[in-house]
């Protein structure tokens, strides 16, 4: 198979999400899947053996859920991926899909009961963030709002408590947890103080069982904690192995399925409640994108590795579900690199072509985020960049995810310059190591990624011959004016505070201030409907771009931040290696 074929042919592999079956009907489940050509959500009965499509749309589905009787799909209906509109509902078996009736806004978490309520966070239009509680044939009702950053943690299943996530002590990056009655009493408080988050996960999977599974950071990390929110009782669940920590119930709430994230790989353990026991669950080595257990005590999950293509397996022995079509082509193996940075050990990834001993040329694929990491997972765009014969380098930068509270935390105020200041040490050290060509370096990603990709040209423009911006940020005070309200939140908490509060930081964190500097060529790709990195702002700094006669390119698609389409997503990546092509030298 050549090249071309063979990179398509990995983003045309139908692949699907982990399915969430419902706690009382255990036979049935939800996943989402891109075997249509857009990412839609289907159902899946297990007993009869059968899948079906629940939506269709354009350009695809990104939110789906399942209540635990297993009676009703509950999925959000935006305009191509606006991230506006509102939540409708259809039942398991297939029928007319229902709208809530809720005033329009974007998702803010949803959680559905056993007993037919459903705790909905929106936020709205005029700004500020609301959570309902709706009930069937009842008008819905406000149990909390609030101007800062809120959202839905998890519902009881017998509905009689509620969880939410908000930041009322103005920073979205630690969140505060809330428990309150259906009808919006407080029932219970967990706030560690600043800098210390907690994140609600699920109740226990019993009926009347008031324990609250969550995370929290009070030792540098994110490790769990029960807690009843009634009696106010904590049980911390203290694990020495190091890593970025999350859990699951078991079916029978007396174990925790605890999925512990270390360097970029995925172990799974079950943690026995009443012993404190721990016992390690065997997987192979790769990265475990979800997981959770079944009635039977097994446990279900996604797993992939950089070379080898995401599959659903069960620790039964068996692959729990294949959604037919062609199978996608393997890659190659991710290596370690660890490099000393300005700020700590940074650790980075790299995928090397199979062909050569370098140096490469090589592209820094940079993760949005921020608070997100590159692991050893299958990605078609990366291997995409090794068959054309590009080394490609993933930096976790300060700011990621995955190497504790601190190295997340550590980017605050000057940001965009801290990640970009581990980038660089990670380039010099690949450089010196021999791996990759200084002449002929490609800086991209997406996002976050591509924020960083055009600072990095404004900022370090003799490092680059080349860069590609998808869904950037190139302005973060004219971005600020046009985002969603949890995004001007976390913006607020990034930068320590809003424009009118840190008017310099927003200018010196911002592309646009150093657009004049770029010198390599560049290619900004960006959705019409970008809720997130909104078009206007891009726009602007392309005209200042124009304004100079800079080699530049402008993709644009009808699609929000980032599209669900598959042929969309092909024809986004053979855009980004044809202009590579153009402009770094290649013996692929």
């Amino acid at each position: 198979m050549k090249a071309e074929e063979r990179w398509q042919a990995r983003f045309g592999a139908p692949r699907v999400t982990l399915p969430v079956w419902a706690r009382q009907a255990p036979a049935r489940a939800v996943y989402r899947s891109n075997a249509s050509g857009a990412w839609e959500v289907y159902v899946w009965d297990r007993a009869a053996g059968s899948a079906r499509q629940a939506t269709a749309r354009p350009k695809g589905t990104s939110h789906g859920a399942l209540d635990p009787n297993g009676q009703w799909i509950w999925w959000f209906s935006d305009t191509d991926g606006d991230e506006w509109g509102r939540w409708m509902r259809q039942p398991f078996g297939g029928g007319p899909d229902e709208p809530i009736d809720l005033e329009p806004g974007s998702p803010a978490g949803i959680a559905l009961s056993s007993t037919g309520e459903a705790a909905i966070g929106m936020a709205r239009p005029g700004g500020g963030f609301t959570i309902y509680l709706v009930r069937p044939g009842e008008p819905a009702r406000v149990i909390y709002e609030h101007a800062e950053a809120a959202s839905v943690s998890a519902i009881s299943l017998d509905g009689s408590l509620i969880a939410i996530s908000h930041s009322e002590h103005g920073d979205s990056r630690h969140p505060a947890l809330r428990v309150l009655r259906p009808n919006g009493d407080l029932v219970g408080d967990l706030y560690d103080g600043p800098g210390k988050g907690v994140l609600g996960l699920r109740f226990a999977p019993l009926p009347g069982d008031r324990r609250l599974l969550t995370l929290h950071e009070r030792r540098g990390r994110r490790e769990p904690l029960v807690w009843d929110p009634e009696t106010g009782d904590q049980r911390e669940i203290w694990l020495r192995d190091p890593g970025e920590i999350t859990a699951d119930w078991y079916d029978d709430g007396r174990s925790l399925l605890v999925i512990r994230a270390n360097r970029g790989r995925t172990q799974l353990t079950r943690y026995d409640l009443p012993g404190g026991g721990h016992f390690p669950i065997e997987t192979q080595h790769g990265v475990i994108e979800a997981a959770a257990p079944r009635p039977d005590g097994s446990v279900e999950y996604s797993w992939s590795s950089g070379a080898h293509p995401q599959v659903i397996r069960s620790t039964n022995g068996h692959v729990v579900m294949n959604h037919g079509g062609p199978i996608s082509p393997p890659s190659v193996p991710v290596e370690d690199v660890d490099v000393d940075g300005p700020g700590g050990r940074i650790h980075a990834l790299v995928s090397r072509p199979e062909r050569g001993s370098g140096p490469f040329p090589a592209v820094f694929l940079l993760h949005g985020g921020p608070s997100a990491q590159d692991d050893d997972s299958f990605v078609p765009q990366v291997a995409a960049w090794v068959d054309l014969g590009f080394a490609v380098v993933r930096v976790n930068y300060r700011g990621s995810t995955g190497y504790g509270s601190a190295w997340r935390d550590a980017l605050s105020g000057e940001v965009g310059h801290i990640e970009l200041a581990d980038v660089a040490a990670v380039r010099d050290a690949m450089v010196d190591r021999g791996v990759v060509d200084p002449d002929r370096l490609v800086l991209a990603g997406a996002s976050w990624g591509g924020y960083l990709t055009l600072l990095g040209l404004g900022t370090q423009p003799k490092m680059w011959a080349a860069g590609i911006a998808t869904v950037p940020i190139a302005d973060h005070l004219a971005t600020y004016e046009e985002e969603t309200e949890a995004l001007r939140a976390y913006h607020r908490a990034l930068l320590g505070g809003s424009p009118a509060e840190q008017p310099e930081r927003y200018k010196n964190c911002s592309p646009i201030t150093y657009v004049d500097q770029v010198e390599a060529p560049l290619l900004i790709l960006a959705g019409e409907n970008d809720p997130r990195c909104p078009i206007g702002q891009i726009e602007t700094y392309v005209s200042r771009l124009a304004e100079r006669a800079h080699d530049h390119e402008v993709y644009r698609y009808d699609a929000g931040h980032g599209s669900l389409v598959v042929s969309e997503r092909i024809a986004q990546m053979s855009a980004q290696l044809d202009f590579a092509r153009k402009h770094v030298k290649t013996e692929a």
